[in-house]
């Protein structure tokens, strides 16, 4: 199969490598010559990466970087639109990809959270379009959510499947295309909870990081919220939920504490500083630790 990744920040190289250490020809594409000039860089700590894990090497080619879009999906079997969370621009990418492509060729996005029906009202093919979601980091979560639309043809969603079982990951079939999915739903309800509870001064952001990654993160590494209803008692939860539930945030829009931040240019990593304080040698080492522990911890879980 030949791939096409189109976008190359944050997920694309880790996703491109994936599918090349499975066996597949990948070629990738940015608009932005800086974020092409540092793929490489990109491919290589990800394939490392997955040497670390153990996964299986198949015989490919080096993965290539192309200068247009055009040249970058031509021969695809699958396309990954991976480029900014704006719908318009999504649209835009997948007219261009849609243009260049054989007819058999899937279009799949890997957006966060845009349902995958209105990506496709703007596109002439909408059957062989699906959602492809993966969680970052994309070379070490090993979960992929498949999401059809509205239009999304049974054998296109059938054959996404085939895909992610394939490069090694576990597709998770999404059955209503509802804005942010399943994991960010989940994800984002965390945040918005812990966001409050360090805006109203009950703890500290570094005591709510250690209450949730060695509280509940802890045991749903292992046991899902489902199984873990189970395991603590269905009976226990609705007594709690009867007055807890009244009492969580339940705002609609984003926590002054965040927007306050954005808006002084506080990004996080990215612009050295947020929530907490980076030097670029701080950001080197957490992305080497926590790499190392995703690693440990996806051995473990798999063992």
């Amino acid at each position: 199969m030949k791939a096409a990744v189109i976008g190359l920040g944050t997920m694309g190289p880790g996703i491109a490598a994936t599918l090349a250490r499975a066996g597949h020809t990948v070629s990738t594409f940015d608009a932005d010559a800086g974020q092409r000039a540092k793929a490489k860089a990109g491919f290589d700590i990800a394939t490392t990466v997955l040497g670390h894990l153990g996964v299986a090497e198949q015989p490919h080619a080096a993965i290539a970087v192309a200068e247009t879009l055009a040249d970058c999906v031509a021969g695809a079997d699958l396309a990954i639109e991976n480029v900014s969370e704006k719908l318009d621009v999504k649209i835009k990418v997948f007219r261009e990809i849609e243009a260049a492509v054989s007819k058999d060729c899937i279009i799949a996005s890997d957006t966060s959270g845009i349902p995958i029906t209105q990506i496709q009202e703007g596109i002439a093919t909408p059957e062989r379009v699906i959602g492809m979601h993966w969680s970052n980091p994309p070379h070490i979560i090993p979960m992929i959510e498949v999401i059809p639309g509205a239009k999304t043809a049974p054998k296109v969603t059938e054959a996404m499947t085939a895909i992610v079982k394939q490069i090694g990951h576990l597709p998770v079939l999404i059955k209503k295309d509802v804005p942010g999915f399943v994991e960010n739903r989940v994800l984002y309800s965390i945040m918005r909870e812990c966001v409050d509870l360090v805006e109203q001064g009950v703890i500290e952001p570094e005591a709510l990081d250690t209450c949730v990654s060695w509280g509940i993160g802890y045991k749903l590494a292992v046991v899902g919220p489902m199984a873990l209803l189970d395991m603590a008692g269905l009976d226990i939860y609705q007594a709690v939920s009867s007055y807890l539930n009244k009492e969580l945030c339940t705002r609609t829009d984003t926590a002054p504490y965040v927007t306050e931040k954005t808006s002084q240019g506080k990004l996080g990593m990215k612009t050295g500083g947020g929530i907490f304080d980076y030097t670029p040698e701080r950001i080197d080492a957490l992305r080497a630790e926590r790499a190392k522990k995703l690693v440990a911890v996806r051995k473990a879980l798999q063992s």
